[in-house]
């Protein structure tokens, strides 16, 4: 897949002399998951990486929670009336006997980064449908240094944002602080569905011993991904909303925002964050 990013051209204005030229910029595209051929939701994403993507989503969404419970994942042929293959339709089949489970959550219309239920509703549902909890044992245990180094490390990686300027990414880190896998789109939560989904099709979730970074902030879908994946520690180098915060209490999460060099805010969790003696 090529469609990672575009050329535009472009009138560039700087300090009063003009010019023309191409500039590169991400692309955006929509892609619709289909669940065992019916429509389930559209997000608007980047292009790659679109299996784990939906894959993850499944995981988010409570339909999937093993790499075994998915048969296939496949482009459907034709999307188009005139039978194109977009690469814009993604059908996830279930393996026999998975159970597809009553899915009523609103934004299966439409997805965007702001999406999501509020208040406590979603909270409800996130804690009853997760078969990941939040509990490691024993507990990971991260230093206020080592969170600090993790922005530098996940923008030394982005390597379609040095070229576009545009994207949002989502890392996960080991407790030592090693990189373990990066992924970029123009939605943070799409970034962080195609780590899940990654993780999922490799066997590795949950992912109880994992740090994820996310680039901006830290809404109530990203905290949702994160619990729903088993994710223990989930720091933004921006703020958490309200609702996020409510649910990292709740499932608990360690939520850490405002991670910019050595400063940050730990909003919940803070029993993971490894302090030293006598610092309160």
């Amino acid at each position: 897949m090529g469609r990672v990013t575009e050329r535009r051209r472009t009138l560039r204005i700087r300090d009063g002399a003009v010019s023309s030229r191409a500039d590169t910029l991400v692309a955006e595209e929509p892609l619709e998951i289909r669940l065992n051929g019916k429509p389930l939701a559209i997000t608007m994403r980047t292009p790659g990486d679109d299996f784990a993507l939906a894959a993850g989503f499944l995981v988010s969404e409570g339909v999937i929670a093993e790499g075994d419970e998915v048969q296939s994942i496949v482009y459907c042929a034709g999307a188009t009336a005139e039978g194109v293959n977009t690469y814009n339709v993604v059908d996830v089949k279930l393996a026999p006997g998975v159970v597809v489970p009553d899915i009523t959550l609103e934004r299966n219309v439409y997805t965007t980064s702001s999406c999501g239920l509020c208040g406590k509703a979603s909270l409800d549902a996130v804690r009853t449908t997760t078969r990941h909890p939040v509990g490691d044992t024993p507990p990971v245990r991260v230093t206020p240094e080592l969170l600090a180094a993790l922005p530098d490390r996940l923008r030394a990686a982005q390597k379609v944002f040095d070229r576009t300027g545009g994207l949002h990414a989502a890392a996960l880190f080991s407790e030592e602080g090693e990189l373990l896998d990066i992924r970029e789109d123009v939605g943070r939560h799409n970034a962080v569905d195609k780590l899940v989904g990654r993780a999922l099709t490799d066997g590795r979730l949950p992912l109880s011993r994992a740090v994820l970074l996310v680039s901006g902030r830290a809404s109530f879908e990203l905290a949702q991904k994160a619990v729903m994946a088993g994710i223990p520690v989930l720091a933004a180098v921006s703020a958490p909303s309200s609702l996020a915060v409510d649910l990292a209490a709740e499932s608990g999460l360690t939520l850490v925002g405002f991670l910019r060099g050595p400063s940050m805010n730990v909003y919940a969790g803070e029993h993971r964050i490894a302090l030293e003696a006598g610092v309160h």
